[in-house]
């Protein structure tokens, strides 16, 4: 790794792929422990010689290479990785005349420990798993097949709802633009085939129905010997935020569980007036229905983490159980479609429940600004979130005719900008208005101005999700300011 390279991602800071070891007497244990964590989740590169902050204060030149052979010794020790990995640190000469050891860690296809315990990379430090589900999240994290695909042998048509066949084909003939659809064509077997329902499973040699057929048409008995944690529960809370204003568990297959929380969505949520061109479009059900299909299709099944649709005053979000490929905000620039479940996916395609792939994240982007005028939110990892904003006070059209009236008047009257306008306008940029959680952040950094994202986290009981949400929008409006390094920084509040 070049200087250019290694002097861009100390400015960035660590992360959940990055981070920085002082090792001034050698390499102490916590640097195992995140090579152990960045095994588990996505890689990473450990900078040996670097201080917490990003300050290259170097290691021992002469040390350099018994310190290389004595890391490789303990990587592949059997008695201290399980299973061992082989690793080729990096000596490098920084530009300061500082020495440095770089590291860079792959991901791994197996789940590692150090010492008999498994570390895991949570956002820039490392966790140690200890509970069964989360050990089970990760083995799943890292297989390389499609858990839909499991095989049921002794699973047979009398396990479905054959009620539903007769809705499916009339669904995938209207959805077609030319009305017709081969589904219409088949028998009920023929179907579950052709849609990739019924399969053989290469390495057992077995045939029949597989997790997705039991899924998406399953009778709900069944679906619950299959799936014991299945459920996805739907929350309203504007009112009693302690507990819920109205909630629903659904536990029922795939397809009717989509009508189910559309019509959860249509009754808890305002159905604005907005004209896309000269057609009336329902912005409620296409921002439900993205969030609804989302959440159905791409969750991981086997999970116990259980589905959420939350309704709150001033925003709503699903989130469901993953298995990820990376971490981070996925946004329509950087976004790398990534089908969780294709059958179930393709499924929903064909009956007019999805769009193609990738669309839904378009979509919540477009059609969120009309209908709260702010952007949502994609959270990729072992859980999946999708954060959209209400407002119900905003509306597109009067914003627009605003917009179009504050336009025709500066144009017609210029403005001087006279002493008086001046202070107006910079006392205007302080004077936002704040919700209850920001005002909850706020108050404790008054108090305690060195706290970490997670130690606002518990003086707050904010979920960390939305904490790192806010804070960059605290600072965007001016009203937080961050000073010093990411470990040893302060926040200071500018209201």
């Amino acid at each position: 790794m070049n200087n250019e390279t290694i002097r861009s991602m100390l400015t960035m800071g660590e992360t959940v792929a990055v981070e920085f070891k002082r090792c001034g007497n050698g390499i102490e244990t916590d640097t195992y422990e995140t090579v152990c964590s960045f095994l588990n989740r996505f890689g990473g590169d450990i900078f040996m010689g670097v201080l917490d902050d990003g300050t290259v204060v170097g290691v021992p030149e002469k040390s350099a290479p018994d310190m290389v052979r004595n890391f490789i010794s303990v990587v592949s020790n059997q008695a201290l990785f399980s299973p061992t990995i082989y690793l080729a640190p990096e000596i490098v000469k920084y530009t300061d005349g500082h020495t440095i050891i770089h590291v860079h860690i792959p991901p791994s296809a197996e789940v590692h420990s150090y010492k008999k315990i498994i570390y895991d990379r949570v956002d820039d430090a490392d966790v140690k798993v200890t509970a069964t589900s989360a050990i089970a999240q990760m083995y799943i994290r890292k297989q390389n097949i499609f858990t839909e695909r499991k095989i049921y042998p002794h699973a047979d048509m009398s396990d479905l709802r054959l009620d539903l066949f007769p809705k499916i084909r009339l669904m995938a003939k209207n959805n077609n633009p030319n009305g017709k659809h081969s589904w219409s064509e088949m028998s009920d077997e023929e179907l579950l085939k052709s849609a990739g329902l019924y399969g053989h499973d290469v390495a057992t040699g077995e045939n029949g129905l597989n997790l997705a057929a039991i899924m998406l048409l399953g009778k709900d008995d069944v679906i619950l010997n299959v799936a014991p944690a299945y459920v996805t529960d739907a929350i309203v809370r504007k009112v009693n935020i302690d507990r819920y204003d109205d909630r629903e568990v659904i536990k029922t297959n795939l397809i009717e569980s989509y009508e189910q929380l559309l019509e959860f969505g249509r009754k808890h949520l305002l159905d604005k007036f907005f004209l896309e061109d000269t057609i009336r479009q329902s912005l409620r059900n296409t921002i439900v229905r993205e969030m609804v299909a989302n959440t159905l299709m791409h969750r991981e099944l086997t999970s116990s983490y259980t589905a959420k649709f939350v309704i709150e005053k001033d925003q709503m979000y699903v989130e469901n159980a993953n298995r990820a490929l990376k971490s981070g905000y996925i946004t329509p620039d950087n976004l790398e479609p990534n089908p969780k479940n294709p059958i179930i996916a393709s499924f929903f395609r064909n009956i007019g429940y999805a769009d193609q792939l990738g669309s839904g994240v378009r979509n919540l982007f477009k059609y969120t600004k009309y209908y709260s005028g702010k952007e949502p939110e994609f959270v990729e990892g072992d859980v999946f979130k999708i954060i959209v904003p209400l407002d119900d006070a905003y509306s597109y059209d009067y914003e627009s005719k605003d917009k179009q009236n504050e336009t025709a008047t500066e144009s017609k009257e210029p403005k001087v900008a006279t002493k008086e306008s001046k202070v107006a306008t910079k006392e205007s940029k302080a004077d936002h208005k704040l919700n209850e959680n920001e005002n909850k952040i706020l108050d404790v950094l008054e108090k305690y101005p060195q706290s970490t994202q997670k130690e606002i986290c518990e003086k707050t009981q904010i979920p960390l999700w939305s904490i790192k949400r806010i804070l960059p929008d605290l600072q965007e409006k001016g009203i937080l300011v961050r000073s010093g390094g990411k470990r040893f920084g302060i926040w200071k509040i500018q209201r």
